[in-house]
């Protein structure tokens, strides 16, 4: 793909994170997601104006893209983002498949900003037990069954 149309799907995430600034509908984050030259998808942050933690600009992109394509596999697409995308972000765009991540600012321009992930990433290298949010294991036998009927079933769809 050139550079120039690069350049606009860019220019089209950083205005989607500014539209959003201006309209108080959320953080100062926009995402769009392209597939063979075309927006399939966009997305600006919703987190406040849902209520929804998980509305990143890249997962409503996301979202946005799945239900325009009519498929989970974003493959074959690239998503063009404002900054640099958190870890659930980062995962989401991992889940999804997607050939290629572009952005703009880094994580470390969005701390600046008071959107700092970094303790998230510092909490991820610790043990389970040393982390802030403990986490307890239970009932692993009961959901193994589960993942041995997901297994032994024929007509599942991966992904």
């Amino acid at each position: 793909m050139e550079k120039d149309k690069k350049r606009e799907f860019m220019s089209k995430a950083i205005v989607l994170a500014d539209g959003n600034v201006k309209s108080l509908k959320g953080g100062p984050f926009g995402a769009v997601v392209v597939k063979d030259g075309q927006i399939v998808g966009k997305g600006s942050n919703q987190v406040t104006v849902n209520n929804d933690p998980t509305a990143h600009a890249e997962v409503v992109a996301i979202r946005d893209a799945a239900k325009n394509l009519g498929t989970f596999d974003l493959s074959g697409c690239e998503i063009y983002s404002s900054c640099e995308p958190c870890p659930m972000c980062l995962g989401a765009i991992y889940w999804a498949h997607m050939d290629k991540l572009y952005y703009a600012a880094t994580k470390d321009d969005a701390a600046k900003a008071n959107f700092d992930d970094s303790f998230i990433y510092k909490e991820f290298a610790l043990p389970k037990e040393d982390r802030s949010i403990p986490s307890v294991q239970m009932m692993r036998e009961d959901a193994v069954k589960v993942f041995d009927e997901w297994n032994k079933e024929e007509n599942k769809v991966p992904y």
